[in-house]
């Protein structure tokens, strides 16, 4: 059995990728609310739709595409992996040493808002991603450019999945609070000085990329950005 092999099947290498596959989706979060932003202009859509084509066409971004997917993949698959393995360990665990153990609820609830945040994933990229890749989307009329934004626009008319995705944010935001910090701690970036600050800055991240995501719909929802 080889040093890789032995590192991502053993508890505290699965931790270690599974919180470097945690900071680079932290890290896809921006740009992607830095993209759906695009939605809020009063542009036709047009800002994102040239954002959404960039995105697409662009090589190094396809290739990011993939290695995101797998990240994805990844982090949901080892995540039940951790959770099953830390359920079955528990028993023996609290028995050794129940005093030492301190968890937060947000860190006992990470297996269902994983969950939950799995089954958004699988809604989201139905209601969207197919109309890039398998599904031929409208046009912009003139340009070669898919007119994402009207589709985009057309979906947060729903009110239904207005909630369901603002209800999801919520769940994104819990996850990303333990997550984040979670991470570092993880990957040994553990300091007096250091961590408090990375505390707060997770607890920032975790508030204001979900409510960024999540007021975007509920704007459109109330608005007209499609003309």
């Amino acid at each position: 059995m080889s040093w890789f092999t032995k590192t991502i099947s053993s508890s505290v290498g699965r931790k270690v990728i599974m919180s470097l596959t945690g900071i680079f989706l932290i890290l896809f979060l921006i740009e992607h609310l830095i993209g759906n932003l695009l939605l809020l202009k009063h542009d036709g859509g047009l800002a994102f739709n040239e954002f959404a084509h960039f995105m697409k066409y662009n090589p190094l971004i396809q290739v990011g595409e993939v290695v995101l997917f797998l990240g994805f993949l990844f982090h949901i698959i080892d995540g039940i992996i951790l959770v099953g393995k830390n359920r079955s360990a528990r028993p023996i665990s609290y028995a050794v040493s129940n005093k030492s153990i301190v968890t937060s609820w947000t860190s006992k609830f990470m297996g269902p808002f994983g969950i939950v945040i799995l089954v958004f994933l699988i809604v989201h990229l139905y209601s969207f991603f197919r109309f890039k890749y398998f599904v031929e989307p409208p046009m912009v009329e003139g340009t070669d450019i898919a007119d994402l934004a009207i589709i985009t626009y057309t979906t947060f008319q729903s009110v239904g999945y207005v909630i369901f995705y603002v209800i999801s944010m919520l769940v994104v935001a819990f996850h990303l609070n333990h997550g984040f910090q979670s991470a570092f701690q993880t990957l040994g970036i553990n300091h007096v000085k250091y961590t408090p600050l990375i505390k707060k800055i997770g607890v920032l991240y975790s508030i204001l990329i979900p409510l960024g995501m999540a007021i975007i719909p509920v704007i459109i929802y109330f608005g007209s950005y499609n003309n």
